[in-house]
């Protein structure tokens, strides 16, 4: 595979030079396509060589959604995120919201989720919280698809997610109210505000949700609340703050082989962050202060039986991440842009059993603090008007597991015809979590870094006047040092023995027919040499959207093929369709209701082994916007 990827390079950047000569391709031309994840400032996205896919509020909201995750898994290519039930995700035992991209682990801390580039994850595990991640604070999110260690350090070992925020653009209120009830006693609300007047500006959002659940105890109920205040100092300078609240309370009924009582747990996450921002003619750049932290209480439950019985203690945790992130980017001469910075993150956490009987503390896990400090740069330069050259080198020390050096480089070819190459060669890594190296028996205070390379060439064109546009990549990666639970003397231990092995294809394909349809498609395939959880070999979108009038329509279709649910001597994998629709009527310029489905078709499925995913599922509602 490396050797076809190549090849594949050295013969189109043959064909790109001899193709240039003959064509005067503008870097200037007019596009929507721009980004801040894969460089931390605003960029056309045609100038970077890593693999970018970029998901709109309109398309996050269409479904009457509440978390960013599920629209995800249907648009971005490689991206696949589990699910036990009609809303929620949990944690610990029975929990969902795994994500994985190109069989890369969110659930291991491998994949980094950022909420406007902050990191988000639980300081004692190291992995994202699925239930943080709700579509009303969301603009956009941008999926960087491959590792994004040069910019964002551990855990961005196999991509980042970005939730781009919401803000207002122009003076004046504008308010949205959102209620939907549906199958299994399910409620949906969100209310925002947002207020731009001058230089001020301020968005306030929240939310109320709650299900029964297709399964006996399997209730889930959410509170959410998101808020952000912004000014412009001037016309170069900003400032902003803003403030994510949830807290969810989650009921895991186990296995249908297996079911418990009392699987209780009751999570709080909050995040803040407060950044000034300069903007001028050569040069960008922000500094910003951030903090998420987090306090879970769990009842495991138990099963019921003569020997069995309530447990004694609950567990209970608390964690915390903070830091600060400073870059700036400058402009040394024409076609260039040099960007530099620094992080540093303090990560704590402190894990204890409590007695239900006496509240008294029975036993403490952990009561860890690690600090990572990096710096970093990035070199972009247009060597012509058809060809970008990507650089950057980060330095990472971890106060525990010590310095890493990563690299990254890449080209961007673009090509006449609205067409694009490129080829990237990219590290990635993680540091071990608290866990690993402190709580229970196979913990191990001298691990290592997970380490990873990745190689891809990908292929991107608009056409039509921009009415179509597809793409293909290849993607080879490779990874050692994966940290994996192994006996050693009779006794579990962790030990950086792991290796990963992954190449595969991705495409796809958008067409706006006319000004009442368009149609989406996307497709995957990924060979794993040691397969994992969650990372389907065949995963394949089709999309329809329609509307005229008052009446809006969506509908799509999603194929999952060889999905390992159990890996081992007892692999087991599961094969579905899942077709969902929803149906909009605008009843006036301030009131839209609607309908919709899922599962359709009634597929009998698992995700997470023995947790049978629910049937058809039916909501309706109704939008407000004044």
């Amino acid at each position: 595979m490396k050797k076809i990827l190549l090849f594949s390079a050295l013969f189109t950047g043959t064909l790109m030079s001899a193709q240039a000569q003959n064509a005067d391709i503008s870097k200037d031309v007019e596009t929507d396509e721009v980004v801040v994840t894969g460089t931390r400032n605003s960029t056309d996205i045609r100038h970077l060589p890593m693999t970018i896919t970029t998901v709109n509020h309109l398309k996050l909201t269409e479904s009457h959604r509440t978390s960013v995750l599920p629209t995800l898994t249907e648009q971005v290519p490689s991206l696949f995120v589990t699910s036990r039930g009609v809303m929620g995700y949990g944690v610990s035992g029975g929990a969902a919201g795994g994500i994985s991209l190109r069989g890369i682990s969110g659930g291991s801390g491998q994949l980094m989720v950022l909420i406007d580039g902050h990191p988000q994850y639980m300081g004692i595990f190291g992995h994202p919280i699925a239930d943080v991640y709700q579509s009303l604070m969301s603009e956009k999110v941008e999926v960087l698809r491959g590792p994004a260690s040069v910019l964002y350090g551990s855990n961005a070992m196999g991509g980042v997610i970005n939730i781009v925020t919401r803000k207002m653009l122009e003076d004046g209120v504008k308010n949205d109210v959102s209620v939907a009830y549906g199958s299994y006693n399910t409620l949906q609300t969100e209310a925002t505000n947002r207020v731009k007047a001058g230089k001020f500006n301020s968005v306030l959002s929240l939310s109320y949700n709650r299900t029964d659940g297709h399964r006996r105890n399997m209730e889930f109920e959410q509170y959410g609340g998101y808020a952000k205040v912004g000014y412009d100092i001037s016309n170069n300078w900003k400032a902003y703050a803003d403030l994510n609240l949830t807290h969810f309370n989650a009921t895991n009924p186990g296995t249908i082989q297996a079911p418990i009582l009392e699987g209780n747990q009751w999570i709080t996450r909050g995040a803040a962050s407060a950044a000034i921002e300069n903007d001028f003619s050569k040069t960008s750049g922000t500094l910003s202060f951030f903090i998420n932290w987090g306090h879970h209480k769990i009842n495991d439950g138990y099963t019921p039986g003569p020997e069995s019985g309530p447990q004694k203690a609950f567990y209970l945790s608390d964690d915390s991440m903070m830091g600060f992130s400073w870059f700036q980017s400058i402009q040394l001469f024409e076609g260039n842009r040099l960007t530099g910075g620094i992080d540093f993150q303090h990560i704590k956490g402190h894990a204890w059993n409590r007695s239900r009987a006496t509240g008294e503390v029975t036993n403490t896990y952990a009561d860890k603090s690690l600090n990572e400090v990096a710096g970093y740069l990035d070199f972009r330069q247009d060597i012509t008007s058809w060809l970008t050259i990507d650089a950057g080198l980060r330095i990472d020390h971890h106060s525990q597991a010590g310095t890493e050096l990563i690299p990254q480089g890449g080209l961007s070819f673009r090509l006449p015809e609205d067409a694009q190459i490129k080829a990237m060669v990219s590290k990635g890594f993680r540091n071990p979590s608290i866990r690993e190296m402190y709580m229970f028996p196979p913990q191990n205070d001298e691990l290592k870094p997970e380490r990873l390379m990745n190689y891809e060439l990908s292929f991107t064109q608009r056409v039509l006047d921009g009415a179509l546009n597809y793409g293909i990549n290849l993607f080879y990666l490779k990874g050692d040092n994966m940290i994996q639970t192994v006996r050693v003397d009779g006794k579990p231990r962790n030990l950086n023995t792991g290796e990963i092995e992954n190449w595969g294809i991705e495409g796809n394909i958008a067409y706006r027919i006319n000004s009442n349809w368009s149609v989406n498609a996307n497709y995957s395939y990924l060979h794993m040499k040691n397969p994992v959880l969650a990372a389907p070999e065949n995963k394949l979108f089709a999309g329809v959207n329609y509307s005229k009038d008052r009446w809006s329509f969506n509908t799509g279709i999603q194929y999952i093929n060889n999905l390992y649910t159990a890996v081992g001597d007892n692999a087991k994998k599961e094969n579905f369709v899942i077709w969902n629709a929803d149906v909009n009527y605008k009843l006036a310029d301030f009131a839209t209701v609607f309908v919709k489905g899922e599962n359709l078709l009634a597929q009998k499925y698992e995700i997470n082994a023995g947790f049978p995913m629910p049937k058809a599922t039916f909501m309706g509602g109704i939008h407000l916007t004044f």
